[in-house]
């Protein structure tokens, strides 16, 4: 079959997205596999489908497969790229877009003003939801709900925050992310018995009260340039910590800079960034 796509990225953190309500197909892991191989394939770190809504308060449905083929409920930065796609598409006109996930509806809000085709790095805020603490929902394992949680790693103890913004998040503080044992230590959490679901394990760097650096390890993928729900799930922990303030934070990663916020308990995370097309194509499965 010939497949339409369109590659994108959000601050480095790219993806293959592909629109199954124009065109029907049934992709199978198999496709996901070599739509993300980098040599074999077009390359991404995610693959995104756009699907009609099931649900009937949703626009779309949205649904997110890692680089290895395992489908994740959640993804900040594809969400960005969702929107932007499905506005430049044609698909909707509507500038405030509900979609459904897997871990649930998120709101996706394009700020740039206008109704024409919007700016290759278009600027989308997002409304996450509320994050989850409770250990039995995340998953993780654990016989209390805390701010933070003593892990054993080989011969280390790690103190972390573990929540999920729609998909696991392990949080460590660092003194420096430039320095962080993010290739050793990464894949060690990810697969860690106490999350039975795998984990993203985020390295953070305070620099101020309201400024963080990041490096996230995502489950499925490794090392990405950027990583949305990681960057909510780092600020979420540094307020809990109170290391941050109540206002906007500003979340420097490798592929560029999120601004998140996040006002307290039972109260959904804003993420506000850009998402770029990068092209269009076609390709053979």
């Amino acid at each position: 079959m010939i497949l339409n796509f369109t590659k994108m990225h959000g601050l480095g953190n790219d993806f293959v997205v592909v629109d199954l309500i124009s065109q029907s197909c049934s992709l199978q892991p198999r496709h996901i596999l070599r739509l993300a191989d980098r040599k074999l394939g077009v390359g991404c770190d995610q693959v995104l489908l756009v699907e009609p809504p099931l649900q009937p308060d949703a626009d779309f449905t949205y649904r997110i497969f890692n680089a290895d083929g395992g489908e994740v409920e959640q993804c900040g930065n594809g969400a960005r790229c969702f929107a932007k796609f499905v506005y430049d598409q044609k698909l909707t006109t509507k500038r405030k877009i509900r979609v459904a996930t897997n871990a649930g509806a998120i709101e996706l809000n394009l700020t740039e003003p206008g109704n024409k085709r919007i700016g290759e790095n278009a600027m989308v805020e997002v409304n996450m939801g509320a994050p989850v603490f409770t250990p039995d929902a995340i998953p993780f394992v654990s016989e209390r709900m805390a701010d933070s949680y003593s892990i054993q790693v080989s011969d280390r103890k790690l103190e972390m925050g573990v929540l999920s913004m729609g998909n696991p998040h392990g949080v460590c503080r660092v003194d420096s992310t430039a320095t962080a044992e993010v290739e050793t230590l990464g894949p060690l959490l990810e697969h860690h018995e106490r999350f039975p679901a795998r984990c993203n394990i985020g390295f953070m760097e305070l620099l101020s009260r309201n400024e963080i650096r990041l490096r996230v390890h995502e489950r499925g993928v490794g090392e990405t340039q950027a990583c949305g729900t990681g960057a909510c799930a780092a600020v979420v922990y540094g307020r809990l910590r109170n290391w941050l303030d109540n206002t906007p934070v500003k979340a420097h990663l490798a592929g560029g800079d999120l601004e998140i916020s996040w006002p307290g308990y039972d109260q959904p995370v804003q993420m506000t960034g850009p998402a770029t097309t990068v092209f269009e194509g076609q390709i053979r499965l």
